[in-house]
């Protein structure tokens, strides 16, 4: 997993006032690692006094977009900050140890950053990601059919332990702003939206709009599978256009 790339922490422009705009909404899609960047979006909009009235994401999005919605906002950059430096964490000491040796070898630029970021996913593959998910003791064939073991190769545990430490989800469910992350129905193969306005909001829902195949496990929620929202979608804009009454929107949308 690439290292997260941590929120600017000066404070250059705030506007005056909010533009005149009925709603601002903040759209977050999927991208892995480099939903990091997303945290910087956040930031650098908080820090211009433009806070959003929905956001919505999918995926990695989908997590950032909690972490966002379920705190307060003198709190929100410190929940995103937190999550991305647990998920960053090294298992052990092998990239460092890697890293040493490339400078050793009077390796440098490009070609060792890349050889290093290898390292970073190699290690990512073997040991998992602190707080987010752990490889599981065998491999899925080696697992009885039919099993939670035989449907992925990590386990997605301390993904909600982390969400259920960082989100608050009665502030999701009845605060002011609205919340929305996308998955895909697995019987079904329809992509659905699970919404503030209809639903009340678990850390399920966060998990089940990141959960990609082979590596993760479906999500089950009220009966039914769903997997990644960026199996079929990796961005919730559509939802946020075809949203009725139609008001006038300020839209910021962050592509990885």
């Amino acid at each position: 997993m690439m290292a997260a790339q941590h929120p600017v922490k000066n404070k250059r422009h705030r506007m005056a006032e909010r533009p005149p705009f009925e709603r601002i909404a903040l759209l977050l899609q999927g991208g892995g690692a480099l939903g990091s960047y997303q945290a910087g979006v956040y930031q650098a909009l908080a820090e211009a006094g433009l806070h959003p009235d929905w956001v919505a994401g999918i995926s990695i999005g989908a997590i950032n977009s909690a972490l966002i919605a379920g705190n307060p906002p003198e709190r929100r950059v410190e929940a995103l900050r937190s999550f991305w430096e647990t998920v960053t964490a090294p298992a052990h000491g092998f990239p460092t140890l890697f890293s040493a040796m490339l400078g050793a070898m009077g390796l440098q630029g490009d070609f060792a950053r890349g050889l290093l970021n290898q390292a970073h996913a190699f290690a990512t593959l073997m040991d998992g990601a602190a707080g987010f998910f752990t490889p599981r003791p065998a491999p899925p064939f080696f697992s009885s059919a039919g099993s939670i073991e035989a449907e992925s190769f990590y386990d997605v545990a301390p993904l909600k332990a982390t969400l259920e430490r960082l989100v608050d989800f009665d502030r999701i469910n009845t605060g002011a702003m609205r919340f929305s992350v996308g998955a895909v129905n697995v019987r079904t193969g329809n992509f659905e939206y699970f919404d503030t306005t209809t639903h009340n909001i678990r850390p399920e829902h966060i998990m089940a709009s990141g959960s990609l195949p082979p590596g993760f496990p479906a999500t089950r929620i009220d009966g039914e599978c769903y997997w990644d929202g960026g199996l079929i979608s990796n961005t919730p804009l559509q939802w946020v256009l075809d949203n009725a009454p139609r008001q006038d929107t300020l839209a910021f949308q962050v592509d990885l």
